[in-house]
This record gives C-alpha cells, structure tokens and sequence, in this order.
C-alpha cells in the first residue's frame, strides 16, 4: 500500500532488524506482527496522511482567502475612498452576476462571571418548587447547561437556550437577567464562509469546509 508522504510506514531498523511500535514507547519485531494489525495500521496510515495534507490546505486557503480579502479592502479604500462592512466587522462580497459570494463574519467570544452562580441557584429554586410539574425537557436543558464533569467549563450553548425560553415565574426572570449580568466578552474569532447558487434567484447554498459535516451518507 502506497502512503502519502505526509505519514511513514511505522517500520523502524534496529540492527539491521525492522522492528514496529507498541503503543507503550517499545518495539516489537515486524514478523511478530499480526497481518489483520499490520492491515489496520497501513489504512490508519494512509487515511491521516490524506487528513494531514488536507488540513494543510485549508489552513493555507484560509491564509491566502484573508491575504486577498485585505488586499481588495486596501485598495478599495486606496482608490475609491471607501470601506466594506458593519460596525462589528461582519462583511459579504459577491460577484457582479451574483452566483457566488463570500461572507466574513466576526463572533465574540463570551465567558460568565460569578453571577453565573446566583443565576443557578435561582433555576434550582424553581425547579425543586415546580417538582413534577416542570416539563422534562427544560430539567434536561438545566443539566446540561451546568453540567461540568467533562471540562470544567459550562456549556454555553445550552446557557443560551435558557435565555429562550418563555417563563413568567419572576425567580426564573430573575436568574435569566443574572446570566445576562454573568456575560462577558473576552475575545472574538472571525470566520469566512463561501456561498454558490444556481441562478441569480437560487438558494444560496454553503461551501462545505467542515469534514464533519460532509460525511458519508447511506
């Protein structure tokens, strides 16, 4: 099996022996080796090495996609006097037909503050009261929300669907304008996302650069 140049073959030489890793920092003599292990091995090995090479050319598409996009914005402002973009950075560009266009958008990065901790003493006030009454799912969007075992950290997605939800007990208001009061912004990333469509009245439809989301179907 041929391996991309991104990724070796494992097999190291020891006294004119070839031996193989064992997964514990020793070797272990290649002849040893199971053949349905050294199988496995060369299709890990050829799978990762095509990942690696891939990853390396995002990264540079993404590098030379901002390179490019800074060099239309310097020259727009050089020679026309004028800038693209709203007050937060966010900013599309399209094609005179329109059939394609890119879109530069700038998240924030948010962190909670202590007040986090006034906010879930007040949910669990309101769920011990509610007891049974309390529908499953917002018991399960609360768990989730503060649950901490993996990370350390909250999950601030679910965080941000507690916001959503439509609750008049005053505790529970309460608690949702000390999550508000928890929020801080500590920092931002930006993100480019590229668009195509059909025709000039099609669906625009996103450029899938997430692997994960281009699975394989079945």
């Amino acid at each position: 099996m041929t391996l991309p140049k991104q990724v070796d073959d494992g097999i190291h030489e020891i006294d004119g022996k070839r031996y193989m890793g064992d997964g514990r920092g020793g070797w272990q003599p290649e002849e040893l080796i199971k053949p349905q292990h050294k199988l496995e091995d060369e299709t890990v090995r050829k799978v990762l090495g095509y990942a690696l090479e891939l990853s390396d050319r995002i990264r540079r598409f993404l590098e030379h996609t901002f390179d490019d996009i800074g060099d239309y914005e310097a020259i727009l402002a050089q020679e026309y006097g004028t800038t693209k973009g709203g007050t937060k950075g966010n900013k599309t560009f399209m094609t005179v037909d329109q059939p394609y266009k890119l879109e530069v958008r700038v998240a924030d990065r948010v962190d909670f503050g202590p007040e986090l901790a006034e906010a879930k003493k007040l949910i669990d006030e309101c769920l011990n009261e509610w007891a049974a009454e309390s529908r499953a799912e917002v018991r399960a969007l609360v768990t989730n929300a503060f649950n901490t075992e993996k990370s350390g950290q909250i999950n601030r997605s679910e965080i941000f669907m507690l916001l959503r939800l439509d609750i008049e007990d005053a505790r529970w208001q309460r608690a949702m304008e000390a999550i508000r009061d928890a929020m801080r912004t500590v920092g931002s990333k930006t993100y480019v996302r590229a668009y195509h469509r059909e025709s000039f009245d099609g669906q625009w439809r996103a450029v899938p650069l997430d692997i994960a989301k281009m699975g394989a179907t079945s």
